[in-house]
């Protein structure tokens, strides 16, 4: 769909930023908000405070930086009302086409070279297939066959952090933060998740070559009683052995079809990551602190889901999609923190610069 210049969409971009200012707070917090979502949508390359502000604030980008880091960094907004509204006002362009199938809970990860900014510890990262200094987030996502969306963002703490007073004072760790396994911040994200009321879903079919059975998955253990599990594989024609594996505790009279679609709508959130990373900028927030991590990755969420709800389908990267706002023009004089001098571009250049 292209969304170029549409009068409409700006418009519908202008309503959705008004309805996320009515739980995020005090009202001077709106512009802000609109310029940093605006900026998600239509700043190229990197997307961190600075680029933002000199692409919504072209005439003053040094104001418009201390404005939006404030915003981002410092301001105590709260992350889990904006993200229910945002999971408020996308859900029915989620459900035009059907409603929500199935909840993933998933983590992602963010490289990191130094070991300051939170959460930052060697662990598995994802994004590069081994141990390295990472960060890791752990999600919920709520999907259908046409679209999903992240509805719960929370940075996994490791132990060595949150038993640290002093990290956790430099990084501004409320508190209320302890220690807790990715599995268990899954827990309690679909614990509130289960206080919403959603439509339930069919299934519709795949084609591969599949199996299943049911297994005890830990005989070794020695559990007497434990229950069987549903163990499903994938084995695609012309491969020399299976390819993928799934270990459910579905109902074991569950279709074979209902478990096949089940299992194969986990790429949704494969795609979600590499969008937000790559169209929006989740990874690209360069605070060390608690609060400006979440809140960068809600309002990265905010700007995805107005995506979502404007073309009714992903990914965002389909042309043109985040032309619907104007994009100021940048200052030939603007240069980022860190970028080289531009050359000199002529002779009588040189001669300027020389005398």
């Amino acid at each position: 769909m292209n969304l170029e210049a549409s009068a409409d969409s700006v418009s519908r971009f202008v309503a959705f930023v008004e309805e996320l200012t009515s739980v995020i707070g005090h009202a001077d917090r709106a512009k802000p908000l609109r310029d940093y979502c605006t900026g998600l949508l239509v700043s190229e390359g990197r997307r961190s405070v600075e680029p933002i502000a000199a692409v919504t604030a072209p005439a003053e980008v040094s104001v418009q930086h201390q404005k939006l880091l404030h915003f981002v960094a410092d301001a105590p907004w709260p992350d889990e009302p904006v993200l229910a509204k945002v999971r408020e006002l996308v859900l029915p362009a989620i459900e035009r086409h059907g409603p929500i199938e199935v909840w993933i809970i998933d983590d992602t990860s963010f490289p990191k070279h130094g070991r300051h900014s939170v959460g930052v510890h060697h662990q598995y990262c994802g994004q590069l297939g081994k141990q390295a200094n990472c960060q890791v987030v752990v999600t919920l996502s709520i999907a259908n066959h046409n679209a999903s969306l992240p509805i719960a963002y929370r940075l996994y703490l490791p132990q060595e952090w949150a038993e640290d007073a002093a990290r956790r004072k430099k990084a501004r760790i409320p508190k209320a933060i302890s220690f807790k396994s990715k599995p268990q911040i899954a827990l309690e994200q679909m614990r509130k998740a289960c206080t919403i009321n959603w439509r339930e879903g069919t299934s519709d079919p795949l084609r591969s070559r599949f199996a299943r059975v049911q297994v005890h998955a830990s005989p070794t253990r020695g559990r007497r009683g434990r229950p069987e599990e549903t163990l499903l594989i994938e084995w695609p024609e012309g491969e020399a052995e299976p390819t993928k594996y799934w270990l459910a505790t579905v109902d074991k009279n569950i279709s074979f079809r209902a478990l096949v679609d089940l299992a194969k709508m986990r790429w949704r959130i494969e795609r979600d990551y590499q969008e937000l990373k790559q169209e929006i900028g989740l990874g690209h927030y360069e605070g060390r602190g608690w609060p400006g991590f979440h809140h960068h990755g809600t309002l990265c969420i905010a700007a995805y889901g107005f995506l979502i709800s404007e073309q009714e389908l992903i990914p965002p990267s389909a042309p043109h999609c985040a032309r619907m706002l104007e994009k100021p023009a940048i200052p030939d004089s603007y240069r980022p923190r860190g970028a080289a001098d531009p050359a000199p571009t002529s002779r009588s250049q040189l001669d300027r610069d020389a005398a």
